[in-house]
């Protein structure tokens, strides 16, 4: 697969992590995507995605696209044959400013783009990425597109100065401190991130410690589980495990499993580092 990336110029990269193109034949028809403290915005411009957001939740067809808030779950994640989209990784809180609703309202309910940025703006904006000279063409087109649609979103500074401190302590932060620190109370900051990053400032609080103790792991190697767990700041190994299943629907030895699997079929591979084989 081809896969180019890059960070937007400001302001755009004050709440993008980077913009990306992807094109080619997928390692696996299905992926398992665990939760990340991220967003997601793809343009498709191949056949349809789909995605199952969860075990209650039917698999549904993207054809234009998709938007995804910072997810509590894993996704079922299917591409087609063939697959070729632009889109972006977005921090927590960054999709705000381009949402025409709150952010909860999306929570684990993936929404197809012309959702919420309308049909005909989609349509116009898919015939210039396709028609485009390039994937750094593309890219530019893209973020000339996020430019255009920013706009002031109330409380934005405050969610982003608390989740900058729940990012730099990888969740390890007690939340009832962040209020404090802001001056402002447990309960208007809680209803802020809901409303800007679609979940509680705890619940991304254990999605960054999550994310971080799994990519910490070196599934090429022995793993000692007791240690990761110490280190991580979890109660203790059952904890740990409670955690790793919840995330991911797997046992921590199950996950590494998966993980030697993938990079066994396809060493090297631009998506080897977060999603799994689902088949």
């Amino acid at each position: 697969m081809e896969y180019v990336s890059r960070v937007p110029q400001p302001p755009l990269d004050g709440l993008i992590d980077d913009l990306y193109y992807l094109e080619g034949t997928p390692p696996y028809a299905r992926l398992t995507l665990p939760p990340t403290p991220a967003a997601l915005l793809i343009v498709n411009l191949g056949a349809p995605l789909r995605i199952r957001a969860g075990t209650d939740i039917e698999t549904a067809e993207y054809a234009d696209g998709c938007v995804v808030t910072t997810p509590t779950r894993a996704y079922d994640f299917g591409y087609p044959v063939r697959t070729r989209s632009v889109g972006v990784h977005v921090k927590p809180w960054g999709l705000a400013p381009f949402l025409p609703m709150p952010a909860a309202e999306l929570c684990d309910r993936p929404v197809t783009l012309e959702q919420v940025w309308g049909r005909p703006a989609v349509a116009v904006l898919r015939d210039r990425l396709a028609s485009a000279d390039g994937p750094d063409e593309m890219l530019t087109l893209l973020e000339q597109e996020l430019t255009r649609r920013l706009r002031a979103t109330v409380g934005l500074g405050l969610v982003r100065h608390t989740s900058g401190v729940i990012t730099a302590t990888r969740g390890a932060v007690a939340i009832g401190d962040l209020g404090t620190a802001a001056g402002v109370s447990s309960t208007h900051l809680a209803r802020r991130f809901k409303e800007l990053v679609g979940v509680t400032p705890k619940r991304l609080a254990r999605t960054y410690r999550f994310a971080a103790t799994v990519f910490s792991i070196d599934p090429a190697g022995p793993v000692d589980w007791a240690e990761l767990a110490s280190g991580a700041g979890y109660f203790d190994q059952a904890h740990f495990g409670h955690e790793f299943r919840a995330f991911t629907g797997l046992t921590p030895t199950r996950y590494v499993e998966v993980r030697r699997r993938f990079l066994r079929e396809h060493p090297g591979h631009v998506l080897d580092r977060w999603p799994l084989p689902a088949d």
